[in-house]
C-alpha cells in the first residue's frame, strides 16, 4: 500500500549503521525548483520554537519530554539530546513533515549519529549526498556534519521528492535512499516512524 502524504513546501566518524543509508541521485532540477531551495538552506532563522495557543505548546512540550526520554540510551548528554529534538522538530515543521517521520528516518539512516559516513559518502544524521552543497549550497561538504544543516538540508530534500511524487511517500522514501520503486526502504522507515509516534497523539486518531 502506497504511503500518502499532503503536499507543502557521538563522536568520531563512523559508517552509517546498515544498508538503507541515504544514496539521493543527482539530477537536473527546474531553475525555481533549485532557487526555492537554495533559500531555504541559507535562511538563517533560528530553530527556536514559538507556540502561541497554550493547547499546542503543552502538547509539544509532552513531545519534547517523551521523546527525550526515548533518545537517553543514543544521546545521554541532555543538553545535545534537547538541542536535537528542538532543532528537528523546527525544521521537519518548517518543512511540512512530521518530527516522528523524520526520527523514524534518522534512525534508520544513521542511528542517531552525527558522525556518520556511508559507503556512498552520505553524511550526517539524515545521510545527506555531498553534491547538494554545491547544487543548493555553498559547497562546503563539511558542513553537513553540522546539526541543523543536516537536518534542514534532509528536511529540504524529502520535501522536494514528496512533491516531486506527487505527495506518494513510499516513492519519495525510495527516491531519498536511491532505491526507488524498492520496498525495503519505506518499510524500514515506517517501522521506525510508528515507533516514535506519541503514544497521546496515536490514541487521540482513533
Amino acid at each position: 500500500m502506497r504511503l500518502l502524504l499532503t503536499s507543502g513546501f557521538s563522536a568520531g566518524l563512523g559508517l552509517a549503521a546498515d544498508g538503507h543509508a541515504g544514496n539521493q541521485k543527482e539530477e537536473a532540477l527546474a531553475d525555481a525548483v533549485r532557487v526555492a531551495l537554495s533559500r531555504a538552506i541559507t535562511d538563517s532563522a533560528p530553530p527556536k520554537v514559538r507556540i502561541e495557543d497554550i493547547d499546542q505548546r503543552i502538547r509539544y512540550l509532552n513531545w519534547l519530554a517523551e521523546m527525550s526520554e526515548r533518545l537517553k540510551r543514543r544521546l545521554p548528554d541532555r543538553q545535545v539530546r534537547i538541542e536535537f529534538l528542538e532543532t528537528l522538530w523546527y525544521e521537519s515543521t518548517r518543512a511540512g513533515l512530521a518530527p516522528d517521520l523524520v526520527l523514524g528516518l534518522v534512525q534508520v539512516e544513521s542511528a542517531f549519529r552525527k558522525y556518520a559516513v556511508s559507503h556512498a559518502g552520505a553524511r550526517g544524521y539524515m545521510q545527506v549526498m555531498p553534491f547538494w552543497t554545491r547544487v543548493i549550497g555553498d559547497g562546503d561538504p563539511a558542513k553537513l556534519f553540522h546539526m541543523q544543516t543536516n537536518l534542514r538540508y534532509g528536511c529540504s530534500i524529502l520535501r522536494l521528492y514528496i512533491d516531486m511524487e506527487r505527495g506518494d511517500l513510499f516513492l519519495a522514501l525510495g527516491r531519498y535512499n536511491g532505491s526507488r520503486g524498492r520496498p525495503e526502504y519505506p518499510n524500514a522507515v515506517q517501522s521506525a516512524w510508528k515507533l516514535w509516534e506519541l503514544k497521546e497523539l496515536k490514541e487521540s486518531k482513533r
